[in-house]
């Protein structure tokens, strides 16, 4: 399977392609100075999927930890009525001050795009909870709401970003 969008990896480079709509969500999730220590913590539990199972978010992976390469597939709904979100991880950074990944969207999702996931700290030793999208809908039936889009999408990057703030009180940070 390949790509449904040709601007792949323009979330790590932060370029912003035609055509699509954007939405950036960064959420603080500690008030107080975390040593670089806390970051990496958090960082490896976003790339292991852990961010996700936090928030209740189910996903199926073809790897413990997300790599370049690896399939990611978002179960998003209940019960008979699930939306099968299929996404490839685009790229990794774990860097002194964020950790981060991007996935893409493969054939068959609602939507085309990519995102960007990322737990930061600032100069103040501040975690932060980072979500970039940039995304158009596919499914006929999206197009009619998709003025509506980029609030479900922030309600989403939020109920992750809880997960995180979860994930680091339970380590006590």
């Amino acid at each position: 399977m390949s790509f449904t969008y040709p601007e792949v990896g323009a979330t790590r480079t932060g370029d912003r392609p035609a055509g699509y709509r954007y939405l950036t969500v960064r959420r603080r999730l500690s008030r107080r100075a975390h040593p670089p220590q806390d970051l990496a913590w958090l960082g490896e539990q976003l790339l292991a999927w852990q961010v996700h199972a936090a928030a209740h978010v189910r996903v199926e992976t073809d790897a413990p930890v997300a790599a370049p390469g690896g399939r990611v597939t978002t179960l998003l709904g209940v019960g008979p009525l699930v939306l099968r979100e299929c996404c490839e991880v685009v790229w990794v950074e774990r860097g002194e001050d964020r950790v981060a990944f991007g996935y893409g969207t493969l054939p068959g999702h609602a939507f085309v795009g990519e995102e960007l996931f990322a737990v930061e700290r600032d100069d103040a030793g501040d975690l932060w909870w980072r979500v970039e999208v940039f995304s158009r809908p596919v499914l006929w039936w999206l197009r009619p709401i998709s003025w509506a889009i980029p609030t479900f999408q922030r309600l989403f990057a939020g109920h992750l970003g809880r997960g995180a703030a979860r994930l680091l009180r339970s380590r006590g940070a």
